[in-house]
């Protein structure tokens, strides 16, 4: 026999649901009985003054024929009451059934709904690039809206991604894993989740980290549709925007050095540690993802990099369509620069050798505004870097705006356990040029 008390808790929500809908019941029959004991008194002298409005003044006209004055205004205060409680009774229903699917939820429903129409309602921003830079910058993005198109290098060869490209011919994943989780309502959590890397012990696993195998899981469920399988994995983060490949083809990066020699591969071209004269997709006639085309298409801004300048940024612009879009568009077109230098690609590059970089490897000017860092790490992480052959990227202002660009500056850099652009800072300053 179930206990009473049990039995009170097991039916506390329905009862809690019942008695929530109950008032609404009374007040929309409360709010029936008013309208017809007051709608000769209120109803009809309201309509009659409506008609008039574009004919003569309001005439709020109360018929003689022996009205009951106190019946029509009981009427009135029921209309009131009955109107009061109606709304009282459906919230309070609409808000128990959000807090028994939710209960995280609560009383901050009101403010997560305007939250999200507001951000909704943002600009309509696209970042392309790759790596951790870009989905550095989509995690501060995501806070001033969530319109916000990524457009993902599938260059990698290395690592998991390389394995899962090898094994099952998938795109590579794990950019697009990192933007996913980037753009998701619950990113710490997530990132923690899909970052884990399995090890030597987990055998067969052993590299994999989980957020490539829920994708690659995802694309078995939808028949080796990789596209398909971004869609579910973006409803299933609940996401704010979307993330595209740049290509849906199977390419792959290769570099022409100084000294002539090429080699294809972007794992291989990191570990090359020769200087690289320009890169190139192969093959090249890959086709552009045509959501990517309309975002640039339809974009307020622009942001190219940050990330990895000829791995991550590069190979987006290398895509046939890519380029000619960005070119074309009308948005405010602005490419964040890197904050520190990287070992076997951009050694000791400053700003404007990146950007350099770019022009060198794109037949189009796709870009009309560098943002750049001027503030420094404290001695002790500036040091640390230096020791494995990185330096702070040297903010040569003049330079840049001698080759016609528009320099932004700020402090953009965050410090932990390593120098990388600050999430909130670099996409507030990136929008405020929205507004210039």
């Amino acid at each position: 026999m179930i206990n009473r008390h049990r039995l009170r808790r097991l039916l506390a929500p329905a009862a809690g649901f019942r008695n929530a809908l109950a008032t609404a019941v009374v007040g929309f029959l409360l709010f029936v009985v008013g309208t017809a004991l007051s709608f000769r008194i209120v109803i009809l002298p309201l309509l009659d003054a409506i008609s008039r409005m574009a004919d003569g003044p309001l005439q709020w006209v109360v018929p003689a024929d022996g009205v009951d004055v106190a019946r029509h205004f009981l009427g009135g205060g029921l209309l009131l009451l009955g109107a009061y409680l109606f709304y009282l009774g459906i919230r309070a229903s609409i808000l128990h059934v959000v807090k028994t699917i939710n209960p995280d939820v609560g009383s901050k429903m009101a403010d997560l709904y305007f939250r999200r129409q507001q951000l909704a309602h943002g600009p309509r921003v696209v970042a392309l690039g790759g790596g951790t830079g870009l989905s550095t910058l989509l995690r501060g993005l995501k806070h001033h809206t969530s319109n916000i198109t990524a457009i993902v290098t599938v260059t990698d060869d290395g690592g998991s991604s390389g394995k899962l490209v090898q094994e099952k011919g998938m795109i590579p994943p794990g950019d697009i894993r990192n933007c996913l989780v980037a753009l998701s309502d619950a990113e710490t959590s997530m990132t923690t989740l899909f970052q884990h890397r399995f090890t030597a012990e987990s055998g067969s696993l052993s590299g994999h980290s989980l957020g490539n195998l829920f994708l690659a899981g995802l694309v078995d469920q939808a028949a080796g549709d990789f596209e398909k399988a971004i869609h579910i994995a973006s409803e299933v983060l609940a996401i704010r925007g979307r993330v595209v490949p740049s290509t849906l083809s199977h390419v792959g990066l290769c570099a022409i050095f100084d000294d002539g020699s090429q080699v294809c591969g972007e794992t291989k071209i990191v570990e090359s540690r020769k200087s690289i004269r320009r890169v190139y997709l192969e093959p090249p006639d890959c086709a552009p993802h045509p959501e990517a085309l309309e975002a640039i298409k339809n974009a307020d801004l622009i942001c190219i990099g940050p990330g990895s300048v000829y791995t991550s940024v590069i190979p987006n612009l290398l895509v046939p369509g890519i380029a000619e879009a960005l070119r074309d568009s009308d948005a405010v077109k602005v490419y964040v620069c890197n904050v520190m230098t990287q070992r076997g690609e951009s050694d000791d590059f400053s700003a404007s050798e990146h950007v350099r970089t770019i022009q060198l490897n794109v037949e189009h000017r796709i870009f009309d505004c560098v943002l750049v860092n001027i503030a420094a790490p404290n001695p002790d992480m500036e040091q640390k870097y230096a020791s494995s052959g990185q330096v702070m990227v040297d903010p040569d202002i003049d330079r840049i705006r001698a080759m016609g660009f528009k320099v932004v500056t700020g402090d953009l850099i965050s410090e932990s356990d390593t120098v990388r652009h600050d999430p909130m800072k670099a996409g507030a300053l990136a929008l405020g040029l929205l507004n210039r």
